[in-house]
């Protein structure tokens, strides 16, 4: 029998039991989004039933939503990003600034599809340059992903400070404006994007070898070495693809509100880890799942939007967030040891 042969049956098992996994967290999932959406529906059914608020989750979920699949890219080889905020940031900020150095006196209204397309390509561009500084840290240096985040995270604000001296760059094209606030077809254009990069994720993920070789890594780093994968190599494409996903959510974010700086949406890493993990990706490495990170978005969004009619304080509800996190951690830690 050849080695081949001896690991078919191998990576079906692996891939089975995740399969089994996965589809009983997605079907958790979804009934705790029924459950929240009835729950809210009870308390402000007027309020929360209304078009105008599903409306607003749609154009201002999906940038938390690419943040927290970036998380869990990160997470899948067992580290994790804390940087993911600093370079949404600097990825606005970047293309806020080329805008202006080409529109010079005219301002950056009179800019067209163009300079548009250039902006976001150096927003991505600023994006896996950062991702890629990331993983060299990890990969090379041998830095702990939680160290090398948290301090690449502050040289990306510093450096956002740095582009915009303190104040937010405003005034962005319209264009630019049109991807966080169009609509194509009555549907949000951000919620189109977010839509796009779920399904492509999902197919990467689960039907390449580049996201079985990631979930090997994450669930033995030794026998993936054994296997012939690259690991410091996979590691630098995780940390360049969650880069790329954090750029894009900066995209959104400055589109969404014109304008760009260095503190946006600071609150963004706490949801962003809380949702990748109660969407079922194992913080240590080796499993996780785009559309559970999307049911989870869901649930914590409409949670979140019906505190926010109860007018819960924002104090309260980042509380509530944390001792949520801890709590969902637990569990997990609970059902793998009892599984084990």
């Amino acid at each position: 029998m050849t080695s081949q042969t001896k690991s078919e049956p191998r990576g079906s098992i692996l891939s089975g039991m995740l399969s089994d996994e996965t589809a009983r967290t997605n079907l958790l999932l979804g009934a705790i989004c029924i459950v929240v959406l009835v729950a809210m529906t009870a308390m402000r059914p007027n309020m929360f039933l209304s078009s105008y608020n599903f409306e607003s989750m749609a154009f201002f979920m999906p940038e938390l939503g690419i943040l927290s699949i970036a998380m869990m890219i990160a997470m899948l080889t067992g580290g994790i990003d804390l940087s993911i905020v600093g370079v949404a940031n600097l990825a606005g900020i970047t293309a806020g600034t080329l805008f202006g150095m080409m529109a010079g006196e005219n301002g950056s209204s009179v800019l067209g599809l163009g300079p548009v397309a250039l902006g976001v390509c150096a927003a991505l561009v600023v994006g896996l340059l950062a991702g890629l500084l990331n993983g060299f840290l990890i990969s090379v240096l041998k830095i702990t992903p939680i160290l090398a985040t948290l301090g690449t995270g502050q040289v990306f604000i510093g450096l956002c400070l740095v582009l915009t001296g303190g104040p937010a760059i405003v005034g962005f094209p319209a264009g630019w404006n049109a991807i966080g606030n169009g609509k194509i077809a009555g549907l949000p254009v951000p919620l189109l994007l977010f839509v796009v990069i779920c399904v492509g994720l999902s197919l990467l993920l689960a039907r390449t070898s580049f996201g079985l070789r990631l979930k090997m890594i994450g669930t033995n780093p030794k026998a993936a070495v054994y296997a012939g994968v690259r690991r410091g190599q996979m590691i630098v494409w995780s940390y360049m693809l969650t880069g790329g996903l954090a750029a894009m959510a900066g995209i959104l974010l400055s589109a969404r509100t014109n304008a760009a700086k260095s503190d946006y949406g600071s609150s963004y890493l706490l949801q962003a880890v809380l949702i990748a993990v109660l969407g079922g990706t194992n913080p240590a490495g080796g499993r996780g799942n785009v559309i559970g990170v999307a049911l989870a978005l869901i649930s914590l969004t409409l949670l979140s939007s019906g505190f926010q009619m109860m007018r819960l304080s924002n104090h309260l509800i980042d509380f509530v967030w944390g001792g949520f996190l801890i709590l969902v951690i637990a569990l997990n830690s609970w059902r793998r040891h009892r599984r084990a």
